[in-house]
């Protein structure tokens, strides 16, 4: 059972959150259970969508996005953070199974993106205390400082969908994935 409402449709939801909901709805054919958990704040869904939004239009590709979510859902144990980029890692990203297992282990199997994927696991595990050596790992792969901000706010944006989730105990709506060990 959920500990934060999740709104059961955008005619019930606040005002100022309907139209973010619609827009969703438009873009993925549906709204998953995280959006309809968010949308009890408004404030907090436009900032969420501000972000990702925001984040789209930066120099990482998606398929990085979802490395770093991977890494992160695992790390911090979100089951429905894990299915849901699992379900986008394969569907949308095009990325196998065994680029899955890696992610969520904190690495890839692309050397470029490893470095990325290894940064973003460090800051996870280290709450932002990462070292000369850490970032250096990371703009030796070839990351410029643009990139190495990115990483840290694709960190922080699904840390944040982490702990709404983990607070709510927001039900899966994807094909469920569970993390395999506790951070």
């Amino acid at each position: 059972m959920t500990r934060i409402t999740t709104i059961p449709s955008i005619a019930e939801a606040p005002e100022a959150a309907k139209p973010l909901l619609e827009d969703a709805a438009k873009k993925l054919g549906s709204v998953p259970n995280l959006f309809r958990v968010i949308a009890n704040s408004p404030a907090a869904l436009e900032g969420y969508f501000g972000l990702a939004g925001a984040l789209s239009k930066g120099r990482l590709d998606a398929r990085t996005h979802e490395r770093i979510a991977l890494a992160v859902a695992e790390i911090n144990g979100c089951s429905y953070c894990l299915s849901a980029h699992s379900y986008l890692a394969r569907r949308v990203a095009k990325l196998d199974d065994a680029e899955l297992t890696a992610n969520r282990n904190g690495a890839s199997n692309d050397p470029k993106a490893d470095a990325a994927v290894r940064f973003a696991a460090t800051l996870v595990r280290e709450r932002g205390h990462v070292s000369d050596t850490d970032v250096a790992a990371v703009k030796q792969a070839g990351f410029d400082d643009a990139e190495l901000v990115e990483i840290v706010a694709h960190v922080a944006l699904n840390t944040l969908t982490n702990y709404v989730n983990e607070v709510a105990l927001t039900e899966i709506d994807f094909p469920a994935v569970s993390p395999r060990k506790a951070a």
